[in-house]
């Protein structure tokens, strides 16, 4: 018999195996669960410990399976939290955001560039972006950018449009646009990722080395969250493979204790891509070795639309305060659906943004193209955000088989927002259709986008049990669900998701000893409590990774 070398007592077990048993405390063998049991105290005639057994009293804490957030952004936030704070709160207007990047402004040397993040247009008192011309007047020696806190706009000043090559005579990208004035010159606002594509571009990109450690950093926040397995669902958006390469450091060098999940661009792996030749086998080999075994490939990353809240998602009736707007596909579908194939026939799962309802039915489109093919049982792709999934699309979903990682927390962040201005209310309270996707037995999680939104299971869950909005009303109060199976789609629905459920996901005998200590039961608080809940501990492999002491 192995001696223990965790041995956790006095807890409120939630089990979330298939009889979702509860027990009292947990024993722990080589970052494996060896025991369950009843007894808040086991007999230590009976428990094998020795001088080295760690034992944790959680004086009836509660004891769950480590969080696993299946869409974030690690790097991004990891780099966001080191730039201009331009999000509302705290900026009510723009002459605030303007006044936190002048900061900047005074101690970086002439030319450097200047970052900032979060704003929101339809948040400020202006109700618009801020412009090229506001962004001169405070940096006329250096480059400065803004992101959106969609991630899907940014504004530029005058030097970074220079930097990137953009002048007067640019045109606009398919499925993105550059911002002009009442007289035709740019403004400095670029519309969707292949505007923003060659400012990213000219931007100078942190070392390895940095990046690596930045991650490092960040991960400190996600574990204080109680989240143990994180899957970053845009490697190689902006920086390329040096997005890649960062993660893969920070794992391999200890920096980044998670469990970490890499969704790999789609421009990684085509045909210009520096993973164009490799199989989905090929490259999860690659990502194990290189982390040390911290990461895996976790799918094939594409998008098909944009935001709702910049009407660039692409949907099927037009933006309600906008009657001629519609959004706009990425891809045409006979490109899209030749894409997919080649992935698929290489082995990759696929993820795929779809916001809108006519992008959520061109990549069901897309996916039953490929399954026609070259068909697969457990294929497991996936649909990002699913944010206005008619019951139609939901249906097709369940015919095909294709798993949703609901973006949870929009409901209350642009709730009321995609009522008043960008859905309508019919619509709005549609958005992120949990009940009607539970209904249909679709395999789905909940994510946090991070940092669109903060990072915090317990957040995500209090949305999709409450669904309340910033301002204080329910939004769509027919799809809510219940607090047990909100934390279940975070954790072993989580792992079925990652297809790593015989591992993780549960606390059973057998399975990797990944937990969240909380300072009370999620089940069974008010449910408007539940995003209060702190998180005492984070235990990874039977390892305290985190302690709130």
């Amino acid at each position: 018999m192995n001696t223990i070398d965790l041995l956790i007592t006095n807890a409120n077990v939630i089990t979330l195996d298939q009889q979702n048993t509860r027990a009292r405390s947990v024993s722990v063998s080589n970052g494996r669960i060896t025991n369950i049991s009843d007894v808040p105290e086991p007999s230590r005639d009976a428990t094998p410990i020795c001088s080295h057994t760690k034992i944790m009293d959680l004086k009836g804490a509660t004891l769950i399976p480590g969080f696993i957030d299946t869409h974030n952004h690690l790097l991004m936030y990891s780099q966001s939290r080191k730039q201009a704070n331009c999000s509302t709160p705290p900026n009510r207007n723009i002459q605030a955001i303007l006044d936190r990047v002048e900061k900047l402004v005074a101690t970086t040397p002439k030319g450097g560039w200047i970052m900032g993040w979060g704003y929101d247009n339809t948040l400020l008192e202006e109700k618009r972006h801020p412009t090229r011309k506001e962004l001169d007047r405070i940096a006329p020696d250096h480059p400065v950018l803004i992101r959106h806190i969609s991630t899907h706009f940014a504004v530029a000043n005058s030097k970074a449009l220079e930097a990137a090559g953009i002048d007067e005579t640019i045109q606009n990208p398919h499925a993105g646009f550059f911002g002009r004035d009442e007289d035709g010159y740019l403004n400095g606002v670029l519309h969707e990722l292949p505007a923003l594509a060659p400012i990213l571009a000219a931007v100078p990109a942190p070392s390895e080395e940095e990046l690596a450690s930045l991650i490092g950093e960040a991960s400190k926040d996600y574990l204080a969250e109680g989240i143990t397995t994180s899957s970053d669902a845009g490697v190689g958006l902006d920086l390329g493979i040096a997005e890649f390469d960062a993660h893969l450091r920070a794992l391999a060098r200890g920096n980044n204790p998670l469990r970490m999940r890499l969704m790999v661009l789609h421009h990684l792996l085509n045909e210009n891509g520096a993973f164009k030749d490799y199989s989905a086998q090929q490259l999860g080999e690659k990502i194990r070795k290189q982390s040390n075994n911290r990461a895996t490939l976790d799918s094939a990353k594409l998008f098909q639309d944009g935001s709702i809240q910049g009407l660039t998602a692409a949907l099927r009736d037009p933006y309600y305060s906008e009657s001629a707007v519609y959004g706009e596909l990425l891809h045409h579908q006979d490109d899209f659906n030749a894409e997919l194939l080649d992935l698929h026939n290489r082995g990759f799962r696929i993820t795929i943004h779809g916001n809108g309802d006519r992008a959520i039915g061109s990549i069901l489109d897309g996916f039953e193209h490929i399954l026609t093919a070259n068909p697969h049982s457990d294929h497991r792709h996936r649909i990002e955000h699913v944010q206005t999934a008619t019951l139609n699309d939901l249906n097709r979903m369940n015919e095909l088989n294709v798993k949703g990682s609901f973006f949870i927390n929009h409901v209350y962040y642009w709730g009321d927002r995609h009522k008043r201005i960008f859905l309508g209310e019919d619509r709005a309270k549609r958005i992120n259709p949990l009940a009607d996707a539970s209904e249909r037995d679709i395999l789905y999680t909940l994510h946090s986008d991070c940092p669109i939104t903060p990072i915090s299971p317990l957040f995500s869950i209090w949305v999709a049990v409450n669904r309340q909005t910033m301002e204080g009303h329910t939004l769509g109060e027919d799809q809510c669900i219940s607090a047990e199976k909100a934390l279940e789609t975070m954790t072993i629905d989580g792992a079925k998701l990652n297809f790593d459920e015989a591992n993780l996901g549960s606390i059973e005998v057998g399975k990797i000893a990944d937990f969240a200590v909380l300072e009370s039961d999620p089940t069974t608080v008010d449910p408007m409590e539940i995003k209060a809940i702190s998180v005492q501990a984070t235990i990874i492999g039977g390892e305290v990774v985190y302690s709130s002491n």
